[in-house]
This record gives structure tokens, C-alpha cells and sequence, in this order.
């Protein structure tokens, strides 16, 4: 592979890949990642890091982090997933992606390991992204989960702090079909004796978090149950005050444990977290008059506070541009969705994307009625034509329809 081009094509082909793929790319089973970190000689030991779990919201916790830790000063590691529109966004330093070359060198360097181990996609990022923070001499990483806790390529950190987002029945398939199954799957995170963040609780899921707390003794916080100061965001998602809660409690441990950040830092990291991290797709205004915005909440739990938050803007009538992938629980997510809206159905780009006609059959029988549209981009032009300077526009149900829109 000679190029970044080859070397990207490569990664996303010739391996599983849960993003694209779904359920046959799930290997519940750390061996090959430790394998990994034997053969990179133990690039995760050489930084410190957060760690960050949760059905929703690990993204924007993750970004309002590191946009925290840049303005105290620090290198900051970001390692989030999926990427919208670039497979770079997922590994960044002080904002900026990795490069292409960087990428391009470390796949050919160790290729025949990968293909001899039989690597995914996941796994096989997850050493780039940690190699890459070494390499570069990060102060401090903010690693995010892929999916679950316990067996996650990322589990092999031994963080500051170990944040759990919240619990929600999101990749039933894999992790349980209960909160408290998937809380302990989630909990998998917890370390021996490292402070442990939970932002939201559920009655099921607390009880399994101060058992695991415990047994490891690790320090507890549930952020929730804490005041913290209202600060402006930039990140307009009501869900996002859930969200902060979350980021003040872990900044609040990483304080104890002697980093030095500022009121000032705290208050330009949150205030500049798009523009420090580049963060895209979270109630993000595409446009005005008609306005448009897209979401990736893509689970029942996302989704509840995007349509509650559509619910209470200002429109004469709603146009909602839809595209799912195929593992969704579409009798769980489409009973939120408001019957009086227009709804404009296309499949997104990627293997596991739901045919769009498929999805129109399902959505009728919950009175959600509309078209179907060859594209992402057909449905938006159809909505945009359609709609008056009053009517909103909104553009969601996955993650990949909105990375075709931004």
C-alpha cells in the first residue's frame, strides 16, 4: 500500500467492521487487542488518560473535555468513534487530525501482524490512535468507548477518571436486553482503585455501579446528584446540561488528582469546544429560513431529547429527512416521532443501511407517512424544495445520514 487512499481502503474492506457490518464484526474478547499492545511494546502505558462509556452522549463529554484540557494547557489526545466524514476525525492531537501519512505508514508497518492476527477494523485503530499519542508525547487522553465497557479495545487504559455517560437499551444484541445488564457491561470500564464519574442514573443500573465501585474501590460520583454552575455552551441539544454535569464532575477529579485547571480554562474549553475539537452533527443549524437541523441521536434515549427539543421550536410545518441502519429497533424509536411531519425516507451510504422503501413500510404503520428519495442529498433537496421559509427542516434517525448532510 503506497498511499493513504490504498491504506484507507484496505482498513475499511478487507476486515470486519461493527460500523459498517453490524453484528458479524463484534469480537467479545480482548486477546487480540492485548496481543496488539504486546507488539507495539505497551503504547497505552506511556500517556495518561480519561476514559469514556455510555449509550449517549460519550462523544460530546469526550470534546468538551479535551477543548477543556487545551486550554489548561495540555497536548490532548482525542480517540472518538464513529467519524462523520473523514476516518482522520476519529484520532486527533490539540484538535487536529491525524495525518494522512502517519495513518498510511503505521497500517504498511505493521500489516502482515494485522493480517496474521486477523485484526479488526476497531482494533486495529484503537493501537494506531495509542501509538500516534505516544509518538507525539501526549499529556493526556480522552479515550472513548467504541461499544459496551468490558471487552472494548479501549479497556485496556488504566485511567484518571473512568466516565459512564448514562445506560439505555442501545446494541441489545451484544451487550444484554436490561439496564442492569448493560450497566455491567458499561461498568467493565471501572479500575482498581480509579475514581469512577456516572452522569445520568436509573434505579437499575446504580445499584450494579456501587457494587462494581466497590469491589474495585473506586471512588464514586454520580454527577447528577451534584450542583454544578449553568455555564453557556455552544452545543445548543438541551440534553447537552446533562452532558456538562457530566464533564464538571470529571474535571472536578482530575482537579483533585492535581491537574491544573482554571475557572478560565474550564469556562474557554466549553465555550470553544467546536472550534478547539471540530466537534459536528449535535443539534447543529445547517441553515435558516427554512431552518435545518441534524442530530445523530440514533436510540430511543437520544432521540426522546432531540423530539422533545424539535417539539418546542418555532415552525409552521415539520419536514423530517430519515435514514437508519438495519440492527435498529425501529418499533422502540418511531413511535416518538410526530405523525403531523412530512417525512422524506432515503437509505444511508454504508452496507448496513436500511432500504429506504423498507423503512417507509415500517414508519406507516405508525402513521408516519412520506416519500422515498434514492440519497441522503435527494431527500434534503426534495425537503428543502418543499419547505416555506417557516418550516423546519430536520435531518437524523443515524448517525450516518447526518455525516452525508454536515
Amino acid at each position: 500500500m503506497s498511499n493513504y487512499s490504498e491504506t484507507i481502503a484496505w482498513l475499511f474492506k478487507q476486515l470486519p467492521m461493527y460500523q459498517r457490518q453490524g453484528q458479524v464484526a463484534y469480537k467479545a474478547d480482548l486477546s487480540n487487542t492485548l496481543a496488539l499492545m504486546d507488539h507495539l511494546e505497551h503504547p497505552h502505558h506511556s500517556f495518561k488518560s480519561v476514559h469514556v462509556a455510555g449509550t449517549n452522549g460519550k462523544g460530546s463529554v469526550s470534546h468538551m473535555l479535551a477543548s477543556v484540557l487545551q486550554e489548561a494547557g495540555y497536548k490532548t489526545g482525542l480517540y472518538t468513534s464513529p467519524h462523520l466524514k473523514d476516518f482522520r476525525e476519529r484520532i486527533k492531537i490539540d484538535g487536529a487530525m491525524i495525518t494522512e501519512d502517519e495513518v498510511a505508514s503505521f497500517v504498511q508497518k505493521h500489516q502482515h501482524f494485522f493480517e496474521d492476527q486477523a485484526l479488526s477494523f476497531f482494533e486495529m485503530t484503537v493501537g494506531l490512535a495509542f501509538d500516534y499519542f505516544r509518538k507525539e508525547n501526549v499529556d493526556i487522553a480522552i479515550v472513548e468507548v467504541g461499544m459496551g465497557g468490558r471487552l472494548d479495545s479501549t479497556n485496556v487504559v488504566v485511567p484518571e477518571v473512568s466516565v459512564i455517560t448514562n445506560i439505555g437499551l442501545d446494541h441489545t444484541q451484544f451487550l444484554g436486553s436490561s439496564i442492569a445488564a448493560i450497566a455491567r457491561e458499561k461498568a467493565g470500564i471501572i479500575k482498581e482503585g480509579v475514581p469512577v464519574v456516572i452522569g445520568e442514573i436509573h434505579e437499575q443500573s446504580e445499584p450494579v455501579f456501587q457494587e462494581i465501585a466497590e469491589a474495585k474501590h473506586a471512588p464514586l460520583v454520580f454527577a447528577e446528584h451534584t450542583d454544578w454552575p449553568n455555564y453557556e455552551l455552544p452545543l445548543k441539544g438541551t440534553y447537552q446540561k446533562k452532558n456538562l454535569k457530566t464533564v464538571l464532575a470529571t474535571l472536578q477529579s482530575l482537579r483533585n488528582q492535581g491537574w491544573n485547571i482554571s475557572e478560565e480554562h474550564l469556562q474557554l474549553g466549553l465555550q470553544n469546544v467546536l472550534l478547539n475539537t471540530g466537534l459536528q452533527g449535535r443539534w447543529q443549524v445547517l441553515g435558516t429560513a427554512p431552518t435545518i437541523i441534524c442530530d445523530t441521536a440514533h436510540n430511543r434515549e437520544g432521540l426522546t431529547y432531540v423530539l422533545q427539543q424539535l417539539a418546542e421550536e418555532p415552525y409552521e410545518q415539520l419536514h423530517i429527512v430519515m435514514g437508519v441502519v438495519n440492527d435498529k429497533d425501529l418499533d422502540s424509536i418511531l413511535p416518538l416521532f410526530p405523525k403531523a411531519a412530512h417525512y422524506y425516507f432515503a437509505t444511508p451510504d454504508v452496507p448496513r443501511g436500511l432500504p429506504a422503501l423498507q423503512l417507509q413500510e415500517i414508519a406507516q404503520r405508525f402513521d408516519l407517512q412520506g416519500a422515498v428519495f434514492e440519497s441522503v442529498a435527494k431527500a434534503l433537496e426534495a425537503a428543502k424544495n418543499a419547505a416555506h421559509t417557516t418550516d423546519l427542516i430536520f435531518v437524523g434517525g443515524s448517525t450516518f445520514t447526518v455525516a452525508e448532510v454536515v
